[in-house]
C-alpha cells in the first residue's frame, strides 16, 4: 500500500520536527482529529513513526526501519534513479548490485539488458533476475537476514571477493554532508566494502532522503564512488566533495 499525499506530509513534518502532534495535524490539513490519528496509527503500524500520546515521533537513527515501509518511501524517486543507473550499464558487462531498496529498483530497471552477469547479496534482485534468460545470476553465500532477505556475514565477503567486476551498485541507509556513507548492520558494511574493492566502477544510488538519516556504521567516503545518482543534492558541500573528487553527480529532479 502506498502513502497518501497527506501521509507523505506528516512523514516530511516529522522528519523537519522530530514529532508531530494531532491537534496540530487536524488543524494545518483542515480534517477532524480523528482522521489523524487513523493516519498517525497507520504510519506507526508500518514503522514509519512512533506513536506518543498526543502524536507520533520520527524514528531515530540508530535502527533501520522494516523492509517493506522502507520501499514505500521515496518510490517514485527510486524508480528514476533506477532507470538512470540503468542507463549507464552496457550489455555484455559484469556488476555487483548490494541490498537496498533503491539498488533493487535498479535490477528491476535492468531486465532489458542482454547477457549481464549479476552477483548479488540482495535475494529480492536474485529473484526477479533469474527469470530472465540474457542474465546470468550469481548468488552470494551467508546469512540471510530475515528482515529483507539481505545476505551478509564473512562468507558473503569471501564470496564478493573472488570477482573483478566492471560495475557496482551500491546504497547507503544515511550520507552525511562530509560525503560518509552511513549504514545500520556492520554485516552489511562488510559485504559492501568489498563490493567496492572489487569493482572497476562504482555506483552510488540513494533518494535525497537519505540526507535526512543518520546511521551509525561508516561504509565508505564519496571520494570512492565514481557515480552518484540521487533525485536531488541539497548540500554544497557534498557537491564540492563530487567535483573535487571527480565523481559524477547525476540528479533525476535537481529542482525538488
Amino acid at each position: 500500500m502506498f502513502l497518501t499525499a497527506r501521509q507523505s506530509d506528516i512523514i516530511e513534518l516529522a522528519k523537519l520536527h522530530g514529532r508531530v502532534l494531532v491537534d496540530d495535524l487536524a488543524g494545518r490539513f483542515s480534517v477532524s482529529p480523528q482522521t489523524i490519528r487513523k493516519d498517525l496509527n497507520d504510519l506507526c503500524d508500518r514503522q514509519l513513526l512512533n506513536r506518543i500520546h498526543g502524536g507520533a515521533t520520527f524514528p531515530s537513527g540508530t535502527e533501520n526501519m522494516q523492509y517493506e515501509a522502507r520501499r514505500q518511501i521515496a518510490a517514485q524517486e527510486k524508480q528514476a534513479i533506477g532507470l538512470a543507473a540503468a542507463e549507464l550499464i552496457p550489455n555484455n558487462a559484469s556488476l555487483f548490485i548490494n541490498i537496498g531498496t533503491t539498488t533493487e529498483a535498479v535490477g528491476e530497471a535492468l531486465t532489458d539488458h542482454q547477457e549481464l552477469m549479476v552477483i548479488t547479496n540482495n535475494i529480492n534482485v536474485a529473484n526477479r533476475l533469474r527469470l530472465l534468460s540474457a542474465i546470468e545470476v550469481i548468488i552470494a553465500g551467508g546469512v540471510v537476514r530475515a528482515s529483507d532477505g539481505g545476505i551478509v556475514g564473512e562468507a558473503a565477503v569471501d564470496f564478493i571477493r573472488q570477482f573483478k567486476v566492471d560495475f557496482a551498485v551500491i546504497g547507503a541507509s544515511a550520507i552525511d554532508a562530509d560525503g560518509a556513507l552511513l549504514d545500520f548492520d556492520f554485516r552489511e558494511v562488510k559485504v559492501a566494502q568489498a563490493i567496492i574493492a572489487n569493482a572497476r566502477h562504482v555506483i552510488l544510488v540513494a533518494d535525497s532522503t537519505k540526507f535526512e538519516r543518520t546511521a551509525p556504521v561508516r561504509i565508505a567516503q564519496m571520494t570512492q564512488v565514481h557515480t552518484f545518482i540521487t533525485d536531488s543534492c541539497p548540500f554544497p558541500s557534498l557537491r564540492r566533495v563530487c567535483t573535487d573528487n571527480n565523481v559524477a553527480l547525476i540528479e533525476t529532479n535537481p529542482s525538488a
